[in-house]
């Protein structure tokens, strides 16, 4: 007769299984008083004979007992079966739990959903636009948020550390009381709170008045009446509205944080252990292709001006430039919200996932003290006071400890690279922000994505278990150590008159080129901290006259090919004309930029920074 188990049984090992098959009695079973069919005592009475396999692990008299104290609890024979496993194991299961739907809600033609390839169509769209948000268009609008609120890059790293800081303080919460719980409801609710960030972080948008950048157009160029840039600065206040983003942020980790916690449990749940890790690996595999769709999309929205409804004569290279940066966490907003609700209404196990459940032979490190065995107590864990217990039990595990300390590690420095990334390309190779993006974006794309989805591949068809797959990491690993000698390749910086190269006009004085050795021909001396220094080292002969306005950043290249503060700063007197095509505007008169005398031209210099080298 086979035996009749509930959908959350497991087994701490293969032989422990074999055994419960071998104790069944010929005559059927009996739950007061059962008999080993081996020996013909009762079960739980004796061990088996030393010559028998299995012997080293007696057969626990709780597995055979009314009420087990094992998740593999039996039940009377008047339980009506609803599967077989291939091992002769007949599980028992209450279909009115496992239909999918909203409480009372089960539609009959929904159920139709009501497999792992739709959970995992899902939770893949849910991992996509939560990559697509926090990875992608978060890192992409960095810069442009920076412009916008007045913000220091130190104020941008909290708002992306905010994320962090609320994964953190919400991780050990969900994952201890949502493991025991109803995980498509804390995957669900997860969702809708990300959603509920992504409108937040769009919200300054709407509440502040439009960017308006309004120069007169003889400000940036050489003039002995000048008024003060900072008597019409306007919008300083707008700093305070980093602590929405914070906010917008802070929503965004606490939402996400069920995510890769419940729903990599969820999936791995409800299908086989051979099929897991392909599951999982596309389940990652979308989770990394959203970053590379927000890197793409962002760069894309950011060529559209910040306030859609009016027009400007800027262009994307302009440095005062600001794209549309919130269109993406409302369109992400908005699909989260869609997807959250399908998800919420999966049920606690997915039909047919008890044979998975059952047949599942847990690898984890077992210790000598019976630690394992208080894991799989199905009551364990279920209340605050069990907390401390199951961190220890974690921390005891040395192989859970080291993967743990190997992704903190990955996550460091994907961080730090997903977040300033494209702002390091704006930086060493010229590119605007837009430009950064796309570029980052596509390298994201082939390296993460199919990494992730080779990795779940390969562990599929070599059909490794725990320990192959440390192995298969550490030898990945070690791999891309090789890799990280790329960073010694660099590429040239843009020279910058007073900044990183001198003024080569013939105006300028022999003791301020000698100042600018002592200060810039030895890194080690190098302390451009003060602004009256930066003053002193742009201010020279050719601009002397001109009254330049540090705060006014509007770099040009000049025709000399070094890049200059300011079109005031290269000593530029006059706007010569637009450039049609590229609609950049060309300054003359520049008295700083050495022009060429034998084809008879004076210097001239281009609005926007010098094209890098590289």
């Amino acid at each position: 007769m086979p035996v009749l188990l509930n959908a959350n049984c497991s087994f701490s090992s293969k032989q422990e299984l074999l055994d419960l098959q071998d104790c069944l009695p010929d005559g059927g079973i009996s739950l007061d008083s059962p008999v080993d069919s081996q020996t013909g005592s009762p079960m739980g009475s004796s061990s088996r004979s030393p010559d028998m396999p299995g012997a080293e692990d007696p057969i626990r008299p709780q597995i055979f007992t009314g009420v087990s104290m094992l998740p593999g609890q039996l039940y009377g024979a008047d339980m009506q079966p609803v599967a077989e496993t291939s091992l002769g194991l007949t599980l028992a299961s209450d279909d009115s739990v496992q239909l999918c739907g909203w409480g009372v809600l089960t539609p009959k033609f929904i159920q139709v959903f009501n497999t792992p390839r739709w959970v995992l169509l899902f939770l893949c769209v849910a991992s996509f636009l939560q990559g697509m948000i926090i990875n992608g268009f978060i890192n992409t609008v960095v810069t442009s948020i920076e412009r916008r609120f007045n913000l220091r890059s130190y104020e941008a790293g909290l708002i992306a550390s905010s994320y962090d800081i609320a994964a953190c303080v919400c991780l050990a919460f969900v994952s201890y009381f949502g493991g025991t719980g109803h995980k498509p409801r804390w995957l669900g609710w997860g969702i809708l709170i990300m959603a509920l960030g992504s409108l937040v972080f769009a919200l300054p948008q709407f509440t502040t008045p439009p960017y308006l950048v309004s120069l007169p157009e003889q400000m940036g160029m050489c003039s002995t009446n000048r008024t003060d840039l900072c008597k019409e600065k306007e919008g300083g206040g707008l700093s305070s509205y980093r602590f929405v983003f914070m906010l917008g942020q802070f929503l965004h980790g606490i939402g996400a944080t069920p995510l890769y916690t419940l729903g990599v449990t969820y999936l791995d749940e409800n299908v086989s252990s051979n099929y897991g890790p392909v599951y999982i690996g596309i389940f990652y595999t979308a989770a990394i292709l959203g970053p590379a769709a927000g890197y793409l999309l962002g760069g894309h929205f950011l060529n559209i001006y910040t306030d859609i409804h009016l027009t400007t004569e800027m262009t994307p290279d302009n440095p005062h430039w600001v794209g549309a940066w919130w269109i993406g966490f409302l369109a992400g907003g908005a699909a989260a919200l869609l997807v959250a609700f399908p998800i919420l209404g999966y049920p606690r196990q997915l039909p047919g996932s008890q044979e998975h459940v059952a047949l599942r032979v847990s690898e984890a490190h077992q210790l000598k003290d019976g630690s394992h065995v208080t894991a799989s107590d199905p009551h364990f864990g279920k209340t605050v006071k069990d907390m401390p217990r199951s961190v220890l039990l974690l921390l005891k595990n040395p192989t859970f400890l080291f993967l743990c300390l190997a992704g903190a590690t990955e996550a460091t420095l994907i961080g730090g690279m997903s977040t300033f990334g494209p702002k390091f390309l704006e930086a060493q190779f010229s590119l605007s922000a837009s430009d950064a993006a796309m570029w980052f974006g596509c390298m994201v794309v082939p390296a993460g994505g199919g990494g992730t989805f080779l990795g779940g591949y390969i562990v599929k068809r070599l059909n490794l278990r725990c320990r192959g797959i440390i192995r298969f990491c550490m030898m990945c690993t070690i791999v891309s150590l090789l890799a990280t000698f790329i960073f010694l390749i660099n590429c040239p910086n843009v020279p910058m008159a007073g900044v990183t190269a001198p003024y080569w006009s013939r105006q300028m004085e022999k003791h301020q080129l000698d100042q600018y050795k002592l200060l810039y021909d030895k890194p080690n001396k190098l302390h451009p901290g003060n602004s009256s220094s930066l003053d002193e080292n742009l201010t020279v002969g050719c601009n002397s006259a001109c009254s330049c306005i540090r705060e006014l950043y509007n770099p040009v290249c000049g025709s000399d090919g070094v890049m200059y503060y300011s079109p005031c700063h290269a000593g530029c007197t006059s706007i010569n004309h637009t450039e049609p095509s590229t609609g950049k505007q060309v300054y003359s008169g520049c008295s700083c930029i050495v022009g060429n005398v034998s084809w008879g031209y004076e210097g001239f210099a281009v609005a926007g920074k010098c094209s890098s080298s590289c």
